[in-house]
Parts: structure tokens; sequence; C-alpha cells
């Protein structure tokens, strides 16, 4: 079977973020739960932004590495969102034309919740190892951008703005997947949903215990699956998908109880060696839904102490409900490869936001949203963050809606 996996990785974490101890404070929050978070910052998106710019902002460093043969070579373009600007257009029909990708290229879209990358990828790597098109290629971009957060509420610090774009093909130089080694779990429940463009809404606590029941099971299914499987020598790292730090660090804990009976210590030791590396950028962004966890697979690979070819077990987990535990290899070169697009200095660049300044965008926000039909963006006070953060650096923002249509502008 031919190798395939991710060729390319980046992510695109946006141009503000709010401090989530300040933010904690303003809506009057119990300080004590916040070290059950673990997070530190949260991206938010200003209102010139979507999750069409998101996706391309995301994408363009790794189209513009490649060659004109190489971008001819994507035949499928899947984007990854919970935040679409039209209940029937795919935003893929955007970032394609603003990729300048070529004609002969599937576009469409899918959804389900934090999970619709992972089954992207799965997609995406089925046709790349088929060999169908020979050296065919796919771009897959998670992206969102939380407009609909959960105010006033502790979920409300984790919500945040973000996109991964991954290239797939049979030259997997970040994450060479584990062919057929995978183990899924799914069912219907109503933890989280979006049930307007506008609102997000759910249990948390029942999203929580799904999330740990479906992680067990899918593992479970995984070793049933995939002959001679130790958990605790088969995987050098883990990477999960991360709604906040903490859930992360609880989940590992039930895992290593259930499957390995660890006790406190070897856990925390565990933790630390297999699991924390991944939560690097994770507790800087906050959640970015489908695209969380390959942002915690970029914080695997760069602070993971990649020496030699590293097995990492893989588990998304999707609201409503799907999941999956997945595995690859990440090759020695794959730190050097990802340092290229520079993630931690394109975090760092980010503005800090007062609450009062949050706010004021969340007001902002609606303006451009599902369903407007005409509008020219008003960024408001924040006009001055605009001009520092993007000009002269060639990214994309929205401009304004014509009868229902987005036109964007590079800046």
């Amino acid at each position: 079977m031919a190798r395939v996996g991710i060729e390319a990785i980046n992510l695109y974490a946006g141009p503000a973020y709010i401090d989530v101890r300040e933010l904690f404070a303003q809506r009057g929050l119990d300080a004590e739960r916040l070290d059950n978070l673990m997070m530190e910052k949260k991206s938010v998106a200003l209102p010139c932004e979507d999750a069409v710019s998101y996706a391309v902002n995301a994408a363009k460093p790794i189209v513009d590495r490649l060659t004109q043969s190489e971008r001819r070579s994507i035949e499928l373009l899947i984007t990854c969102t919970e935040s679409p600007v039209d209940f029937g257009k795919s935003l893929s029909t955007y970032v394609h034309d603003l990729l300048g990708l070529d004609r002969h290229c599937r576009v469409l879209e899918m959804k389900q919740a934090c999970y619709s990358a992972t089954a992207a990828i799965q997609l995406a790597a089925g046709m790349a190892a088929s060999e169908f098109s020979p050296g065919a290629k796919a771009l897959v971009i998670a992206t969102d951008v939380a407009r609909a957060t959960a105010r006033n509420t502790y979920a409300e610090p984790t919500q945040a703005a973000g996109a991964v774009a991954m290239l797939v093909g049979n030259e997997p130089r970040l994450l060479e997947l584990d062919p057929g080694a995978s183990g899924c779990c799914s069912y219907e429940i109503m933890d989280v949903c979006r049930p307007r463009a506008e609102l997000e809404t759910g249990d948390p606590d029942l999203s929580l215990l799904s999330y740990l029941d479906c992680m067990e099971h899918c593992v479970r299914a995984y070793m049933d699956r995939v002959e001679g499987v130790d958990l605790q020598n088969t995987f050098d790292l883990f990477a999960f998908h991360t709604p906040f730090a903490g859930m992360v660090k609880g989940a590992h804990r039930r895992l290593m109880r259930r499957l390995l009976g660890a006790g406190s210590d070897r856990i925390e030791a565990d933790f630390l060696r297999r699991v924390a590396p991944s939560i690097h950028f994770c507790v800087q962004v906050g959640n970015i839904y489908a695209g969380t966890l390959f942002m915690a697979l970029c914080g695997s690979i760069a602070r993971g102490g990649i020496e030699q070819p590293s097995r990492i077990g893989l588990f998304s987990y999707g609201s409503g409900c799907s999941s999956e535990f997945f595995s690859g290899v990440i090759p020695t070169d794959a730190p050097i490869l990802l340092a290229e697009m520079k993630l931690q200095d394109q975090i760092a660049r980010r503005e800090r936001l007062t609450p009062d300044e949050y706010d004021r965008i969340l007001g902002l926000n609606g303006q451009c949203a599902l369903g407007i039909k005409d509008c020219n963006v008003d960024v408001g006070p924040f006009g001055d963050v605009v001009e520092r953060f993007f000009r002269g650096r060639g990214l994309l923002t929205l401009n304004r809606i014509e009868n229902y249509h987005r036109k964007y502008v590079w800046n």
C-alpha cells in the first residue's frame, strides 16, 4: 500500500486574543475553576474576518510553497467548519478561487462538529492511497470563528477562532498515517449544538461524559482491530481533541487508570512526557473546533522531542457525536519542516484585547454574519489593530457583502 499522510500543515490563529484570566474576572466567573481549564489565552476574530478568510490565511503559505505542477496535483479541497457563510454554497468555493487552485478539482464542505477534519483527512488519505489518480493531493482546511460564544458561561473562555490547513498526499513529511489503524465510536446525543447561526448551546457536563466514554470505546476498538497494541509502549506521543487542556488531562488520567491500572505518580509522569507537548499551542489559542486536534498535533511535533520516527495516537471527538482514535508516525525531520511555518511567531504577533474591547468586537461581529444580504464591513474602533496586523503581510480580509456574495481583499 502507498505511503500516505500529511505533507504540510499550517495554523492561522488570527490577529487578536484575550487573556482568559481577565475574561474570568470580567464575567464574574469562579477563578478557582481556571486551574481546571488550564487555558491562558483565546484567539478572537475581528469584524473583517470570517471562516473563509481564516481558511485562506492558513492555507496560502502551504500553497505558495508549491510548484505549478504540485498545485495542479491538488484534486480535492475539503473545508470543515461549524461557521458556514451559506446554507447551500460551500465556503470551499471561495477558498478554491482565492487560492487560485486548478478548476479540475473537487470542492466540498464537511460538518460533524469537531470531528469533521478527521473525517476529511481519512477521506483524503483514501483518495491518495488508492492511486486512481497517481500523485493526486488533497487540501483539507478546518476553519472556525466563534461568533456564537456562550457568553457568561465557563465555555466562553475556551471558544476561539482559528484555522488549520493540511496538504495530504503520498509524501507524508509531517505525519505518515498507519493504514487501517483506527477505532470509532458514534451515537446520537444532544451535548453541544448550534440551532441558530448566532447561538451555541448544550450541556457541557454531558459533553464531557460523552468525550470520556467515546475515548475509551475508540481506544478499545483500535486495540481490537490492530494486533499487538500496548497502550504504554506502542505510542511515543498522544494528541487529543482539546476543548480545554484540563479536559485532556482528565481524559488521559481515565485512560491510564482504566486500561493500565496506573497510579497517580505514573499518570502524571506519562502526561508530561507523552501528552503535555500537544497542548502547547492549544492553551495559547483556545478551542478552534475541528482544527483543534491538528493544532495539538503541531504541538506534539514542535515540542515532543522527536529524535527518531515516533508513533502518535490521536483522538478526535465531535459533539453529537462522532469520534475516532487513529495513529501515525512522525518522521524525524518533521519538527524542522514545521518550524518553517513559524507558528509561535505567528501566535506572538496577536494584539492583546481588554475585556471591554472584546465585548465591543462581539457586538460588531454580527454585521456580516450568515444570512446578511448587503454589508460594508465596519471595523469600528479597531482600525489601528487591522492596520498593524494585516498591512503588507499578504493576508486576506472580508471587505463587503453584495447580494449575499462575499467580497474579499488582500492586504
